[in-house]
């Protein structure tokens, strides 16, 4: 390992090549530990009825619960057990390349640090509680941690092909903002939601956003917000049928999109399948 002077918001010792260090947990403080503790419990009372099911089972089979910050070795260890993957401490965003490495052998790279008081409702930047409470999850369920492995190893040839932001975009709208079709109902899967108080009424209660039917070349010519809530929310069938269009040769999707439109956050299409349609209030309230 060797010393590298990376952003951090927290100390981090030596980082390796592939950026992961040392979590420190000895070094949380007891104030640390309570605010992990005061943002699960806040979460806990919000999610039942609007996660998916899913997420709320893997819960429990992680032991996620409160006690202060997670360890991440120890973490690693229950989730290794169901679906292969471990959790590794970073010091804060790695490069493209490292991070799709991480994915596609089952390594989900995490921030060690925890975000401010003064930031507990909304932070820029993700910390541990967005990655691991809002992530890792999931990569409980079988079908979801081998969609994030498959969307991993993907991230090399959207690199050599120039087409990176076309895959940005189907993380953003699945893995960080996703939502799911549960028995009648849309539940929530995304990682981005999980750990946000507001957005987790936002995307599934409030008229403002479009909600709208999953389709893999319409979300990858989609732009998307990253400084609030957003425009549009994408509605996946099932976990199974995301990991089926992870499989999909996406040589032949970059190779069309020369000659596709970007489509703007709010927009509607006539192709679209609409669970919702958008008032756009919360956009036009300036």
């Amino acid at each position: 390992m060797k010393d590298i002077e990376a952003p951090t918001r927290r100390p981090t010792g030596p980082v390796a090549a592939d950026f992961t260090i040392d979590q420190r947990w000895d070094d949380y403080t007891p104030d640390e530990h309570a605010r992990w503790d005061a943002l699960l419990a806040r979460m806990a009372k919000l999610l039942p009825g609007r996660a998916c099911q899913a997420y709320l089972d893997a819960i429990d089979k992680i032991a996620l619960s409160q006690g202060g910050v997670p360890h991440m070795g120890r973490l690693s260890d229950r989730l290794e057990k169901l679906t292969g993957w471990r959790v590794v401490p970073v010091s804060g965003l790695v490069p493209d390349e490292v991070f799709f490495d991480h994915l596609a052998n089952r390594r989900f790279p995490s921030g060690a640090f925890i975000r401010g008081a003064e930031e507990f409702d909304y932070i820029e930047e993700p910390d541990i509680f967005h990655d691991i409470f809002g992530h890792v999850p999931l990569l409980a369920d079988p079908t979801y941690a081998a969609f994030m492995q498959a969307y991993g190893a993907g991230g090399a040839r959207a690199i050599r092909e120039g087409k990176l932001h076309m895959l940005a975009r189907l993380y953003w709208y699945t893995i960080e903002f996703g939502l799911i079709v549960q028995g009648d109902d849309l539940r929530l899967f995304g990682a981005g939601i999980m750990s946000s108080p507001t957005e987790t009424r936002f995307a599934l209660e409030d008229p403002s956003p479009n909600r709208i039917g999953f389709d893999l070349e319409r979300v990858m010519h989609t732009d998307y917000r990253i400084d609030d809530f957003q425009e549009s929310y994408f509605v996946i069938d099932s976990f199974e049928a995301l990991l089926d269009q992870a499989y999909r040769d996406f040589g032949a999707i970059y190779a069309r999109a020369e000659t596709m439109p970007t489509y703007a956050p709010g927009d509607i299409l006539p192709t679209d399948r609409v669970y919702h349609q958008g008032t756009g209030a919360y956009f036009n309230k300036d």
